[in-house]
């Protein structure tokens, strides 16, 4: 099956709610003919077209091509959490990678959060960054937990931006009573991730590069340079970045043993008005210690965006409404009244490390994908280390590259089973509050 026809129509962005609120960006023309370039980059989403836009900044001809439309993927369709950190924990990392990795790992995250930031600022992007992700916790070894880890960070790594909460702070915070605690990192935030997006596309487009939208990738002649053909075209250049993360298919069989697209659904109520502040006290993003994660936060315009749920299989669930409702009541049963006025799906990509995979494929093909559900800050950084490495400055990929990485179990036909059996496994957990 591919992902990029199974649940979309082509070239059309999903009935989201971001979608509806985004800043329009004009279309791009398909690639025609054969093109030639310094970098050719496959997929405009964050890491695609940040790498675009820092090449360009740089002086290389960086020609881009995307099946649909700029942010069309998980770029455009995600909780739009900005978080610290990686997907692992620092104590994780520090026993995967040892402490100087660790370290740098940790660096890497604050600098993604940075450069989100910055990149809004300096191209005046339609997009306001609001500061603060609370997590809640389903059980108290889970708030002792986060607890530790709060004073881990400001103790080994600086970083005093977390507070912890306990079960009435949680509470009064997110107008729930069914955790028994968390923290709240108000150095992370949230963004509306499809403006982003575009904003990034319109950056890149100013500093030179070209954006070639319904331009499907069929295959790819690897050799220096390399050649990635489209219906209509070609695009041969002397560098490849590969950017399609979940969307990558069969072109890349080494990268699609290694990371393995999901999929996830997000809702929108109504405008709440004045129960908004009785939902979130400030405006602030949430997700839950759930291993299905929930996550919710509210819109500029008061809605409550909650994503959650699980659906196992290629295609979306027929009721994305029902499917997510369901936990968001769990949460908040005070809402069983309110209108949902947009849902929708999305395909991301997880490793089995649940760390970003960047690979060099060959010596002028590389990759960045697999975010695992922390994508909006780490892919827009890594568009810039992917770029710094075309540049000759591979310092900080190669820390990533280092990284243990390895294939799914059953190998790429035998992945999504696998993945289905554990995912339903760990599912029954959560409902049973284990």
């Amino acid at each position: 099956m591919n992902l990029l026809h199974a649940n979309d129509l082509p070239g059309e962005y999903p009935r989201s709610y971001y979608a509806a609120t985004a800043t329009p960006l004009p279309p791009f023309a398909p690639l025609r003919g054969a093109v030639r370039a310094d970098v050719a980059i496959l997929g405009a989403g964050f890491t695609g077209l940040s790498a675009a836009l820092h090449l360009a900044q740089r002086g290389y001809r960086v020609v881009v091509v995307e099946a649909h439309r700029a942010g069309w993927g998980a770029s455009g369709r995600n909780g739009g959490q900005v978080g610290s950190g990686q997907r692992l924990e620092q104590d994780q990392l520090e026993a995967m990678a040892g402490h100087g990795a660790a370290r740098a790992l940790w660096d890497m995250g604050q600098d993604a959060k940075t450069l989100v930031r910055r990149l809004i600022e300096d191209h005046a992007m339609p997009v306001t960054f609001h500061p603060g992700i609370a997590h809640a916790c389903w059980h108290d070894p889970e708030v002792t937990h986060a607890r530790h880890m709060a004073e881990k960070l400001a103790r080994d790594y600086g970083y005093d931006q977390i507070e912890p909460l306990d079960r009435a702070g949680i509470g009064r915070l997110i107008g729930s009573r069914v955790f028994a605690g968390g923290d709240i990192d108000r150095g992370a935030g949230h963004i509306h991730p499809l403006n982003f997006a575009l904003g990034l596309a319109r950056a890149a487009a100013a500093a030179g590069a070209v954006i070639h939208e319904g331009s499907e990738v069929t295959h790819i002649d690897p050799g220096q340079p390399a050649t990635l053909h489209t219906a209509q075209g070609s695009l041969t250049a002397e560098h490849v970045i590969l950017a399609a993360n979940g969307y990558l298919g069969g072109l890349m069989p080494d990268i699609a043993a290694r990371v393995m697209p999901i999929n996830n659904f997000i809702v929108a109520t109504e405008p709440l008005g004045a129960r908004a502040a009785r939902v979130l006290a400030e405006n602030v993003a949430v997700a839950d210690t759930k291993f299905v994660v929930n996550y919710w936060r509210l819109s500029d315009d008061g809605r409550l965006l909650f994503g959650g749920g699980e659906s196992y299989g290629w295609r979306f669930p027929r009721d994305i409404v029902a499917t997510v409702r369901k936990p968001m009541l769990q949460i908040y049963p005070q809402l069983a009244d309110v209108r949902i006025d947009h849902a929708w799906g999305g395909t991301l990509a997880i490793s089995l490390t649940r760390m970003p995979c960047f690979r060099r494929v060959t010596g002028n093909i590389l990759s960045a994908s697999g975010y695992s559900g922390h994508g909006v800050a780490l892919a827009t950084l890594a568009g810039q280390m992917l770029a710094e490495t075309v540049a000759g400055t591979a310092e900080r990929f190669d820390v990533m590259a280092r990284l243990p990485q390895p294939r799914f179990p059953g190998g790429v036909a035998l992945r999504w089973p696998m993945l289905v059996a554990a995912m339903t496994w760990y599912s029954l957990r959560d409902r049973l509050g284990l």
